[in-house]
């Protein structure tokens, strides 16, 4: 009889919070310095005596997260000492949260189903150890001791590879709107754990042997990992072995044992005693509610509805918060120029496909590289820009040249044209003049194109676009150089 297995998946998903100070001292947070030991004190390194205090802010952005996913946020919380001995724990514990976290009983929405989330909590990440495999030593740097770290944990909800993907990058976008943490799985800003197992189908859900893997850098390592152990167990199973609970890595190519894996029992958790409870007084909590931005989700659907836009082109914008801020700044340009000057909805129609085209395709990658620090092209200049496309007073060439000075001077396009001398060529007689020039320069090209192959005319284009500067439409150009090469 063939057996079907199913994996049953929860995620823990680590990130670091950004905040000016670490979560129980006032050293800076800052999670990219490349000089060790800098961003230490007596607290953080655990001296004796020294005594912690909570960091407002960090709590305020758990909080907001928290709410974001339709969280219950309680009256009252605290912290609670996590044991455990590792050299980059400076203090042989962590002050974590155990049973009175700061949200909890929420849910993420992907791929049409609800994801539960168990909890959200704040603690203090760890330090970070460099391995000197030669030397078969470590060193160990604590600047990251103390940083502010949200631990997500989500009920066993998933079922694959692809919806863990899914999920971390869903939860990911939303921490970036948010504005809660910067979330760079490349630089350690978030990290995915999974805990999976695998069940017979109709056997009882957490029947399985729970298998943890740490550390998950990239949502496709996340993805990968997760396949691999469910083969991995699914084989153990069928040869009638018993799964061992242990935690494991992710070498990138298969799941590797790390050690046996801790139960809560193994942290011999107990209440922080250097940090009291405190109350979340609830007006707080609802001036933190109205703190929340329009989120991902919600912003797909408007966006579908208000923009009729495709799904790969909705999803490019909503995953750039910058893009898709810029897009709709340009589009209500447009929007205001399409009313003054009368234009039906169809033809508006196609004057918002050129926005949409010329941003994700064109100048995507240039519009990107200004993400961080001030973009000299604002949006109404670029909807300018789109205008005089949509008019054909502007070649596309000759767009991609405006606004690479646009970038460079911050002028609008008009201005640009005239600093420049740049000038649509579409007069009759000046057209057939270069086409000309052009046709009795090349007369080894002209041979070839009569001799059929097709090559030659796309090289004469090039000549006369490269003689012409991009400065004249490159479809009115090759309807003007075809006629001229089959009259007689």
């Amino acid at each position: 009889m063939v057996q079907h297995w199913q994996a049953i998946i929860g995620l823990e998903i680590h990130a670091q919070l950004k905040t000016e100070s670490k979560m129980f001292c006032s050293c800076r947070n800052g999670p990219e310095e490349t000089v060790p030991n800098v961003n230490v004190c007596e607290v953080c390194l655990g001296h004796p005596g020294s005594l912690p205090t909570i960091n407002q802010e960090a709590v305020k952005k758990v909080i907001k997260t928290g709410l974001a996913f339709h969280c219950q946020i309680p009256q009252w919380t605290k912290f609670d000492r996590k044991n455990y001995f590792y050299p980059d724990l400076p203090k042989g514990y962590q002050i974590s949260q155990y049973d009175q976290p700061l949200a909890q009983k929420g849910w993420l929405e992907i791929q049409g189903r609800k994801i539960r989330i168990t909890r959200i909590h704040l603690e203090e990440d760890t330090g970070r150890l460099v391995h000197l495999p030669k030397e078969q030593s470590a060193l160990a740097d604590f600047n990251r001791a103390g940083i502010p770290l949200m631990e997500m944990v989500t009920e066993p909800d998933l079922r694959t590879g692809e919806e863990v993907r899914e999920f971390a990058k869903e939860f990911q976008l939303t921490l970036r709107y948010l504005g809660v943490s910067e979330a760079d799985m490349e630089k350690g800003q978030m990290r995915v754990e999974v805990n999976i197992s695998l069940i017979r189908e109709g056997e009882e859900l957490l029947s399985g042997t729970k298998v943890e893997i740490k550390n998950l850098n990239s949502f496709r390592a996340a993805k990968k990992a997760v396949d691999y152990e469910i083969i991995r167990q699914k084989a153990i199973l069928e040869k009638g072995e018993k799964v061992v609970q242990e935690t494991r890595g992710w070498d990138g190519s298969q799941t590797v044992f790390q050690r046996i894996k801790e139960g809560a029992a193994d942290y011999r958790y107990f209440p922080e005693p250097d940090l009291p409870a405190f109350a979340l007084e609830p007006a707080w909590v609802e001036e933190i509610r109205q703190e929340i931005p329009e989120l991902p989700a919600e912003k797909r659907k408007r966006f579908e509805k208000e923009y009729q836009l495709s799904e790969t082109e909705g999803e490019t914008l909503i995953r750039n918060t910058f893009l898709a801020s810029f897009f709709e700044k340009a589009e209500s340009e447009l929007k205001d120029w399409a009313k003054v000057e009368n234009i039906p909805s169809a033809k508006y129609s196609r004057l918002r496909a050129l926005l949409i085209n010329y941003l994700l395709t064109d100048f995507q990658g240039e519009l990107e590289g200004y993400v961080g620090r001030k973009a000299l092209v604002t949006p109404e200049n670029f909807a300018e820009l789109i205008i005089l496309i949509f008019q054909k007073k502007v070649s596309s060439p000759l767009a991609k040249r405006i606004l690479k000075i646009m970038f460079e001077k911050g002028a609008d396009p008009s201005q640009v044209m005239d600093e420049e001398g740049l000038e649509q060529i579409g007069g009759e007689e000046e057209v057939e003049r270069l086409v000309r020039k052009i046709i009795a320069e090349n007369a080894p090209a002209v041979k070839d194109y009569h001799q059929g192959k097709e090559k030659a005319l796309q090289f004469l284009l090039g000549q006369l676009m490269q003689e012409t500067r991009g400065q004249i439409d490159p479809r009115a150009a090759r309807e003007k150089l075809q006629q001229f090469l089959q009259s007689p």
